[in-house]
């Protein structure tokens, strides 16, 4: 059993405190001072920086961009360039306008219609040549169902919004006997993320009265909960801004603001908590000024946040090696508003803390004023923990490895036309082409090939396994010596044998060949993530170890800290794999399993839960340590630790677990996984990782989790977070 009797003064691992440490802020309790002594600077600043960055704010919903998901450098990127070049626009980004009639499409009347959509798309300035349906190519062969493709002229964020602009004013073409739908990439990604943005808005809208609820009582005063609202608030109108004032620079992803927004939110409201119950703590009971509390609140509360917010970003900074436009504006947007909820909650809060004073407690419940923020239930959970360590320790393992399991079978690949309501127009333009050209056509293959290769490649195509139909090869018209090939296969685009077919053709076709197309580049994109997940891993893993070594001082405790929060994330996608993958609860959550998780899961997600893992690993471990620093007690640090950063931890989980699964009810499918998979690993986290095993460790693990090698005391830095 581990003593907890205090090392002597001479003990591995301790460092003698700085002389006249006692009473001598250090440099984030200085800068509390100046916040607090300066608080009308402070909120002047902040309206400004607010004022004019909020100012770009309502600009985010039509600055941002819809597409940007794909791999750079990738074959499938070429084509679509090399499409809209020297081919009319005629390059996945292209628009197909779908008109299925009762009558054959010879008819006047549907003439009239498919007259009418020509002239709708050549009207739009982001299209380049408007090709009417062709017998043979792109008129089905009972004559029913004819496509018109609107060519791109613009980028594929301007076609995405090409798209939201032309799909309704084509479908009020619809009617007696005849529909008229868009379809393609650009109308996929603008159908999708029109459907996931209003599910996502519609799911923030359900969870404010859940949070404000929780705020209410995890802060204990009416006053107290508004304080995560303003960080957030401050947060958001900065970042939205900012995220404009980026498009400028490159296209940012529309998802980049819906995700922002969580985190802001998620994490304005740990850093409130920590601050807010650190500053009482340091007012009660004690003879301190407000600003000597503000000093106090920087120096140990100040100072986790600060390496918090640290390790989410470089934690997020990892998605950046992924070479994907949509990945990498994401991250950035995520890392934007973490970067200024935290700016806020390190100069913005301590003014607004010092100005208020004991008023912090206006309206407070009966449980808000228990002094040094210690919560006396958890003190009593963490006594029973040090009591009865292995056997707590190892029910939490063995229901989190049990939990984990069924990642040995988990299957990624990128959403199919399934995740879109089934009546948005690329989905039903997507079937109406299956219905009527066969079930490959919807993901025809695009080769382009120099003019010189051309009868070979087409000769290849028309023998490669799985190709169902090649057409004509057709030159440039600008001499560029391009041949572009459309060969339709036999699966669907969402079929894994498809991937088989591309790999096939690109082998065997003549050298200079270019295999693409909507659905290559999917598989492009997938194949990039594959590729890229196992090093965005271990990137993510060794910087927060990094940054835990340098806070804690101590490598056994760091190593503990970042290999626990595998625990929850590996748990967390057991269970993805169970409902998403295997379709159990399908029918309880209202979706039909795709028989895979979406492909951008396991790098995303993986990077956003250990950010929010270590956030609160860090704000456990960081008030162990302030305890083991005053005391040497390793009892004192796990119990001090729970009693202290407990409460803390288990309501910002509860917010957070609160948000995430109010996407779980979401109609699309996509915000349905990130709601199950962030709450399921923020709930296993908080519950069994931070409340449960990591405090266990810290008590098997005795002073040797604190103990620190000389060699390595003298090269880190001397970060201390008790306060004498």
């Amino acid at each position: 059993m581990t003593s907890v009797s205090s090392p002597e003064a001479g003990s591995p691992g301790r460092r003698p405190h700085a002389p006249g440490a006692a009473g001598s802020p250090g440099p984030f309790g200085r800068l509390g001072i100046w916040s607090a002594t300066h608080a009308r600077t402070v909120f002047l600043l902040w309206v400004v920086v607010v004022a004019v960055l909020g100012a770009f704010a309502p600009k985010v919903e039509s600055a941002l961009s819809g597409a940007g998901w794909q791999a750079n450098g990738s074959q499938s990127v070429a084509v679509r360039q090399i499409a809209q070049d020297h081919f009319g626009g005629n390059a996945s980004s292209a628009i197909q306008v779908v008109v299925h009639a009762d009558k054959p499409v010879t008819d006047p009347s549907v003439q009239k219609v498919i007259g009418q959509a020509e002239s709708i798309v050549r009207g739009d300035s982001r299209v380049a040549a408007v090709v009417p349906p062709q017998p043979g190519a792109t008129v089905s062969p009972d004559g029913h169902t004819a496509i018109v493709l609107a060519g791109a002229k613009a980028d594929p964020n301007e076609m995405v919004r090409a798209a939201d602009d032309l799909k309704e004013p084509l479908a009020a073409l619809s009617g007696q006997g005849v529909t008229v739908n868009a379809t393609g990439a650009s109308v996929l990604w603008s159908d999708f993320n029109t459907a996931n943005h209003s599910a996502m808005i519609h799911s923030e809208i359900l969870s404010w009265p859940v949070t404000l609820v929780i705020l209410v009582l995890a802060f204990g005063s009416l006053v107290a909960a508004g304080l995560p609202l303003l960080l957030t608030m401050a947060g958001l109108g900065a970042s939205a801004g900012s995220l404009v004032l980026l498009t400028h620079l490159t296209p940012v992803s529309i998802w980049a603001m819906n995700f922002a927004m969580m985190f802001a939110l998620a994490l304005g409201i740990d850093y409130a908590l920590f601050m807010v119950m650190r500053f009482r703590g340091a007012r009660m009971g004690r003879a301190r000024t407000t600003v000597q509390a503000v000093a106090e609140t920087m120096d140990t509360a100040g100072k986790a946040v600060a390496l918090s917010g640290a390790t989410v970003l470089v934690s997020l900074s990892a998605v950046m090696l992924v070479p994907s436009p949509a990945f990498r504006s994401m991250a950035g947007g995520i890392m934007l508003a973490v970067a200024f909820v935290l700016a806020a909650t390190l100069t913005l809060l301590p003014a607004v803390l010092a100005k208020l004073g004991h008023r912090i407690d206006a309206a407070a419940l009966p449980w808000a004023k228990v002094g040094e923020h210690r919560s006396p239930r958890f003190a009593a959970w963490g006594e029973r923990l040090w009591r009865r360590p292995v056997a707590y320790g190892a029910g939490a393992l063995v229901v989190l490895l049990a939990l984990a399991a069924p990642v040995i079978g988990l299957r990624t690949a990128m959403p199919s036309i399934n995740v879109l309501p089934g009546d948005a127009s690329a989905r039903a333009g997507y079937t109406a082409v299956q219905n009527a050209f066969g079930p490959g056509a919807p993901g025809t293959l695009q080769i382009a090939v120099p003019s010189v290769s051309a009868p070979q490649a087409a000769q290849t195509a028309q023998h490669t396994p799985g190709i169902a139909t090649v057409l004509p090869p057709q030159a440039a018209a600008d001499h560029s010596g391009w041949t572009m090939i459309q060969a339709v296969p036999t699966a669907d685009p969402s079929d894994p044998v498809l991937s088989q077919t591309v790999h096939t053709l690109r082998t065997g076709l003549p050298h200079g060949s270019l295999v693409g197309g909507a659905a290559v580049e999917n598989l492009d994109l997938q194949h990039l993530l594959t590729q890229k997940t196992p090093l965005v891993i271990g990137i993510v893993l060794a910087l927060g170890f990094l940054l835990l070594l340098i806070a804690l001082q101590a490598p056994l405790v760091a190593a503990l800290g970042t290999a626990a929060s595998l625990l929850s994330t590996g748990a967390a996608f057991g269970v993805a794999r169970l409902l998403f993958q295997d379709g159990h609860g399908a029918g309880l959550l209202g979706f039909t399993s795709q028989g895979f998780l979406d492909g951008w899961a396991p790098v995303f997600f993986f990077a956003m839960i250990f950010a929010i893992a270590m956030d609160y690993t860090v704000f456990l471990l960081a008030s162990a340590k302030e305890h083991y620093e005053r005391t040497r007690d390793v009892k004192d640090a796990m119990v001090g630790a729970m009693a202290h950063s407990g409460r803390v931890i288990f309501a910002a989980a509860a917010v957070m677990v609160a948000v995430f699964f109010t996407f779980a009810i979401s109609g699309p499918l996509p915000p349905k996984e990130m709601g199950i998979v962030l709450g399921v690993a923020v709930l296993l986290d908080a519950a069994l990782v931070r409340l449960v095993l990591l405090p266990v460790l810290l008590r098997l693990t005795g002073h040797a989790a604190w103990w620190t090698p000389s060699w390595l005391r003298r090269i880190l830095p001397d970060v201390r977070f008790a306060h004498d």
